[in-house]
C-alpha cells in the first residue's frame, strides 16, 4: 500500500491551508502532523483520506502496485478522530455489530474479543450515549486499530482519555500499526513519541 502526494493543496476561499506538500506515505511507516491548532493538520488527514477534495495537485493510492479508483479507496482505510461521531442510540454491542458489516475485524474476532479488549464489559448492552466523552474515544480507537485495513488515521487520538486510557492508546496504537500506514495528528508528544516521521505544516505554507 502507498499513497502518494505531489504539489498538493488544499485552501478555502482565498486562503491556502497547506500547499507544495511532495511525499511518498509507504505500508509499514508512521507519519505524524503536528502544528499549532489551525494549522491544517486534520485538513491535510481529510485530503489523504478522501473525504475532502484537494485544491491542487495529485494524490495516487497504490495497492499490490495497481493504482485504486477513488471510489474504492475507503475500502482500505480507518479513521477515528473527534469530529466524527458515534451513533448515540446503539448500544455499545450494537455499535461493533453494525461497523463490522463494512469493516470486519482481523482474524475474525468476535464482540466479545472486542469488548474484553477496550475493557468495557459492563457496558456491553448499555447505549453509547449514556458513555462518557473517555469510553466513546476508547470505542472509536478500538475499533480503527482492529479493523482490517492497511491505513489507519488517528486525529487527536488521547482527546479525552484519563492517564490510564492513555496508557492503553499508547500500547495499543504501536502493536496495531504494524504493516499498515498510520497517520497521527496531535499536539501531544506523548501520542507521537515512537513515530519517526514528523511532518511541520508550516513546512506547507
Amino acid at each position: 500500500m502507498k499513497i502518494i502526494a505531489q504539489k498538493l493543496g488544499k485552501k478555502f476561499r482565498n486562503e491556502w491551508v497547506f500547499r507544495n506538500l511532495n511525499y511518498k506515505f509507504e505500508l509499514g511507516e508512521s507519519y505524524t502532523f503536528i502544528g499549532a491548532n489551525g494549522s491544517g493538520k486534520s485538513t491535510l488527514l481529510q485530503v489523504l483520506s478522501g473525504f475532502m477534495p484537494h485544491s491542487e495537485g495529485l494524490i495516487q493510492y497504490e495497492h499490490q502496485q495497481k493504482t485504486i479508483l477513488v471510489d474504492d479507496y475507503y475500502k482500505h482505510l480507518i479513521v477515528a478522530a473527534p469530529y466524527l461521531e458515534l451513533i448515540e442510540d446503539f448500544t455499545l454491542t450494537e455499535i461493533i455489530e453494525f461497523h463490522t458489516k463494512f469493516k470486519p475485524f482481523k482474524n475474525n474476532l468476535s464482540i466479545t474479543e472486542f469488548i474484553d479488549f477496550i475493557e468495557l464489559p459492563k457496558a456491553k448492552n448499555k447505549e453509547v450515549k449514556l458513555f462518557s466523552s473517555g469510553m466513546k474515544q476508547r470505542v472509536k480507537l478500538g475499533l480503527a486499530f482492529w479493523s482490517d485495513c492497511e491505513i489507519l488515521m488517528l486525529d487527536e487520538p488521547t482527546s479525552n482519555l484519563d492517564i490510564e486510557a492513555s496508557a492503553w492508546y499508547l500500547h495499543n496504537v504501536q502493536e496495531y500499526s504494524k504493516n499498515r500506514i498510520l497517520f497521527i495528528c496531535s499536539n501531544q508528544a506523548a501520542e507521537y513519541q515512537f513515530c519517526p516521521n514528523i511532518l511541520n505544516m508550516r513546512d506547507y505554507k
